[in-house]
């Protein structure tokens, strides 16, 4: 059987509207079920824990059928409450009974159940809740694959059901209790109940997890007060540390705190170091950790919170390849790709099967440290990171660079590794114009960019530490390398950057996405920067709702393909932060305005990716069927937007902050409070031209103009 990063089709629509799922996660936990509140085992719904689904079906009949579904609400990531009124009786337009569900995901399940009579007479009611678990693997139930793993056991336990599946040396079960008896059926238990005239009816219902014989304590459990639970505290005192923002441009404010609270719920939390922080990459099917996601997400994320930076690396740090496997693609120094969970997993991060096929991580990871440094966070623990950054280093020089022409390349060393090893993974992610797809090992235009920015971050910490030859080996290795990208990657007929090199050192001539994030790392020449930019902005790569990632002049083109002329909302925030370092603020701001735009058109939430297809023939934003929503850099994006209007460049250790705001045009006010800086927390206001800022520490002097984009490092 293929690994699960090597799945190459799509997973099941989710469905969208009224009609839609409605997904809670929290941390490792979370429930995919309709808008009526019922998991259906037909559907791609359930409870599920560590990987696996461990409720696959959980729905309510009321007197034989379904109640009528009216209202749901989600009030938090991690609860919902869903409301329906019983079917009239014949020769009534009105129903008298209501029922509302109320759920609570984490470690587990809880919900509460209530039937309120609203009518002048008794109301007979027979309440059905079925119930079942099949244990199925996460990526089972993505591929329409669940039910290959064959049986599992179900038995009666005071009052409540158990079932326990078996996987070679690993068991898991589920027990549901309620807290009212009922008659115990073949697919669950039924209750029957005369309800006074204006009275009500109730039914608590308590699901939690066994691993191995080990009963995990649910986050929520029947009767206890909901919001002395763990998940709440936490939540609260996210959104207590959350910077806010405020903005005459209308939707700014709502989109920015609607990625900030996505941003809350998508955070892990390892119970072997719960200080540290990590971001899974999206729910549902990526409730994961995963290298890159986690990196460029946690740089987006330092306007908001550093810990999570902090989190981030020490966990990618902690499992940090240290020797060669071509199974997992592990090699000594290099940042994991993805970690899941599985049958085998235990409750700790470390429980999971590690993969760590990818180009990116392993330099991302340093950029992230370098930034830290930067920013004046966290010194201390900085320095403890020293020694992973410079393994990484060394894997750039000695792993990453596999022909040693001065280029990070990627190769599968399996056909069960991933075919393509950089943020566009899909098999189809890379290919040519004319829509072939090149021969490894691949060098990604993006990926020398990432490299570049590594290689000068790591020269600043070896100078630092007063090791100078060796930082003047890594500045002369980036500018070697920046000099050599500009030769061998340049399409001089299309006057823009190839997406990558194949194994003959050909230029992969598509016009992509990817050369924008050689604009942010400040890999593009000055002279080229300006083509770079209107190659971006052109109609075949700007659909009115963003940067595509493929142009659509390319054979391969696919508005709706998951990586070829698709819009993602984090691929557009680093373009726009490239196009900021550059000084193209103009078309940085056609961006941003076009995806807040999108994010308006989404009630305010970026999903992970949204079609390609030009405003200007479908007016309306159209969906990517199996979008991940919410998704970890896809939230974080605004953040970024709003980093860039500040033109805000911390470089704490050489005293100084660049702050040159230049806002979207309407645009007149701007105030961003708590911005975590220099060990203490900033607000920054913008009015009609005038800045303003309040908590500098002292002895850090304010640059108001851009700085030089070259320089940046």
């Amino acid at each position: 059987m293929a690994e699960p990063w090597t799945f190459a089709g799509a997973p099941p629509s989710l469905g969208g509207g009224a009609a839609g799922a409605v997904s809670l996660i929290e941390g490792s936990s979370f429930c995919i079920s309709s808008a009526a509140g019922d998991i259906d085992a037909r559907s791609p719904h359930g409870l599920f824990f560590r990987d696996t689904r461990v409720i696959s079906r959980l729905e309510l009949r009321l007197n034989g059928v379904s109640p009528e579904t009216l209202a749901t609400t989600v009030t938090a990531p991690f609860a919902a409450s869903f409301a329906a009124r019983g079917r009239p009786r014949p020769g009534h337009a009105d129903a008298t009974v209501m029922v509302f569900r109320r759920r609570w995901v984490g470690r587990g399940l809880r919900e509460d159940i209530e039937i309120r009579n609203l009518g002048v007479e008794p109301a007979y009611c027979q309440v059905e809740l079925a119930v079942d678990a099949d244990f199925a693997d996460l990526f089972e139930v993505k591929e329409g694959r669940a039910g290959d793993a064959g049986g599992h056991t179900r038995a009666e336990d005071d009052g409540g059901l158990v079932f326990e599946h078996r996987r070679g040396e690993s068991t898991r079960g589920v027990r549901v209790r309620f807290t009212t008896p009922g008659v115990l059926t073949a697919d669950g238990a039924r209750w029957e109940a005369i309800i006074p005239a204006h009275g009500t009816w109730s039914l608590g219902v308590g699901v939690s997890v066994c691993l191995d014989g080990q009963e995990i304590a649910p986050r929520f459990v029947p009767g206890e007060p909901v919001e002395r639970a763990a998940p709440g505290e936490r939540l609260a005192r996210w959104r207590a540390g959350a910077p806010t923002v405020e903005s005459d441009y209308r939707h700014l404010a709502a989109v920015v705190a609607s990625g900030v609270e996505d941003l809350g719920a998508l955070r892990m939390f390892d119970p072997e170091f719960p200080e540290r922080t990590v971001v899974a990459a999206g729910a549902p099917w990526f409730m994961t950790l995963f290298g890159r996601d986690s990196l460029i997400t946690a740089w987006m994320a330092l306007l908001a919170d550093p810990d999570l930076a902090l989190g981030v690396l020490h966990t990618l740090a902690r499992f940090q390849g240290t020797d060669v496997d071509p199974r997992t693609e592990e090699e000594p120094g290099r940042i994991l790709h993805e970690m899941r969970f599985g049958e085998a997993a235990s409750l700790s991060l470390g429980g999971g099967s590690i993969y760590y096929g990818t180009a990116d991580a392993t330099p991302l990871f340093v950029i992230l440290l370098g930034e830290l440094r930067r920013w004046g966070l966290a010194a201390e623990a900085v320095d403890a990171l020293l020694p992973h950054a410079q393994a990484a280093m060394a894997w750039i020089e000695h792993f990453g660079d596999r022909d040693g022409d001065g280029y990070v390349e990627y190769q599968r060393t399996s056909d069960r590794g991933l075919a393509n090893q950089g943020w566009k993974d899909s098999w189809d992610g890379i290919q040519f114009a004319d829509g072939t797809l090149p021969r490894g090992p691949i060098a990604l235009a993006e990926v020398q960019g990432y490299t570049y920015s590594a290689s000068l971050a790591w020269s600043y910490f070896l100078a630092e530490r007063g090791e100078h030859d060796e930082a003047t080996r890594w500045r002369t290795r980036a500018a070697e390398l920046k000099r050599r990208f500009d030769e061998d990657f340049w399409l001089d007929d299309k006057q823009c950057f190839a997406v990558a090199l194949d194994g003959d050192k050909r230029p992969v001539d598509t016009v992509a996405s990817n050369q924008g994030h050689c604009l942010w790392t400040g890999l593009v020449a000055p002279e080229k920067a300006a083509a770079v930019a209107r190659a971006l902005l052109s109609p075949e790569m700007f659909s009115g709702w963003g940067i595509r990632t493929m142009s659509s002049a390319s054979a391969g083109y696919n508005p709706i393909g998951y990586h070829t002329g698709t819009v993602w909302p984090h691929d557009n925030a680093i373009v726009v932060a490239g196009l900021i370092r550059y000084g193209f603020t103009s078309e940085a701001h056609s961006v941003i305005a076009a995806v807040l735009d999108a994010a308006v058109a989404k009630g305010n939430r970026l999903p992970e990716l949204f079609s390609g297809l030009d405003r200007a023939d479908f007016a309306s934003v159209v969906p990517y069927p199996t979008s991940c929503s919410p998704q970890a850099w896809a939230a974080a994006s605004p953040l970024a937007f709003v980093r860039s209007l500040l033109r805000l460049d911390p470089w704490v250790p050489h005293g100084k902050v660049w702050l040159a705001p230049d806002l979207l045009p309407g645009m007149d006010r701007l105030t961003v409070s708590n911005i975590p800086l220099a060990g203490g927390r900033v607000t920054i206001s913008v009015d009609d031209g005038n800045v303003k800022v309040d908590g500098l520490p002292a002895g850090i002097e304010l640059v108001t103009e851009p700085r030089e984009p070259l320089t940046r490092q």
